[in-house]
């Protein structure tokens, strides 16, 4: 694949933006839609953000009329060597991937997990991936927890990820879970709207904040209850944040089952052959980033919580 090229754009502030600080103004671009707020903030350091041809802060006040210059680096080529990591494709063109990812997949490179991750084997599967979002994380769209299987969206060029994100920001993805639930819930449908944001003490979990946490909401619905007690929910996300779900869940004093951070020690969990968070990210549905048409993917479930709801429903441990 040939390398790429900067691309340029410019455009002059509005009068409705007045005052705006530059690194927010430059989040509502589309052009930037893939970057995220650090991301721009890196741009503007470098100097390649230029404002009526000066090099600004990030925490300039933008005047409208205002002149703003945006340079988007080229993609490096990866440095990642592509490794045959295990997904199952449940839909695949020119433009995008939807798989369903394992329990135990880290999405990218991070700390602590530099070989076989979900990109790695990306890079395996595919010819080549969108570089928007970086090098460690070429094509990804959203993630999912190490531990929770299931539904992803992956993108294969700029084209489709800018789209994609888009519709991830705009919130018209549609995005159902399957969980298995320590405990009962009540009503047996429900809607938790409550924001998450940083633990402010135990800097790995999220948690429920007053202030400081950004709007997070969860729709529920008992599908399934079994003596134990556990319960098996259907669960639709209107937002998207980091530990959502769990925290949700958690906070009805139903934590997903087998979640170490979240949940609780329970001796009847190795019993029924709960050995991670049962959290499955069902399905997804989106528009087509190129063809407008509507994309509905669904993944079964993970044959380990397969096993464990049968289990259940049996009564018994085997």
């Amino acid at each position: 694949m040939a390398p790429s090229v900067p691309s340029e754009f410019h455009f002059v502030v509005p009068a409705a933006s007045q005052g705006q600080r530059l690194d927010l103004h430059l989040m509502v671009r589309p052009e930037l839609a893939g970057y995220s707020r650090s991301g721009l903030q890196a741009l503007i350091r470098e100097g390649l953000v230029l404002v009526n041809g000066l090099r600004p802060k990030s925490g300039h006040r933008v005047q409208s009329g205002e002149r703003i210059e945006v340079t988007i680096p080229p993609v490096a080529a990866s440095a990642l060597a592509p490794e045959p990591v295990p997904f199952a494709v449940l839909f695949e063109d020119t433009d995008l991937v939807v798989l369903s990812k394992p329990p135990g997949v880290v999405v990218h490179p991070a700390c602590g997990h530099q070989t076989g991750t979900l990109v790695h084997g990306l890079l395996y599967h595919c010819d080549n991936l969108s570089g928007i979002s970086g090098e460690e994380r070429p094509g990804i769209v959203h993630r999912l927890d190490k531990d929770t299987s299931g539904a992803m969206v992956v993108a294969k060029n700029d084209f489709a990820h800018h789209r994609l994100i888009e519709q991830f920001k705009c919130r018209t993805v549609e995005k159902w879970y399957r969980a298995l639930l320590d405990g009962r819930l009540s009503p047996p449908a429900g809607r938790v709207d409550a924001p998450v944001g940083r633990h402010p003490v135990h800097r790995k979990k999220m948690a429920i904040r007053a202030s400081g946490g950004r709007e997070a909401a969860t729709n529920w619905q008992v599908l399934e209850e079994f003596a134990a007690p556990y319960t098996y929910v259907a669960l639709r996300l209107e937002t998207g944040r980091s530990h959502q779900i769990r925290v949700h869940m958690a906070s009805l004093g139903c934590p997903v089952a087998g979640d170490p951070l979240y949940g609780r020690s329970n001796a009847a969990n190795a019993e029924f052959g709960i050995g991670r968070q049962c959290l499955h990210s069902y399905s997804l549905a989106f528009q087509h980033p190129r063809s407008g048409e509507r994309i509905a993917c669904t993944a079964p479930l993970w044959p380990d919580m397969e096993e464990a709801i049968a289990r259940l429903r049996a009564g018994v441990a085997p």
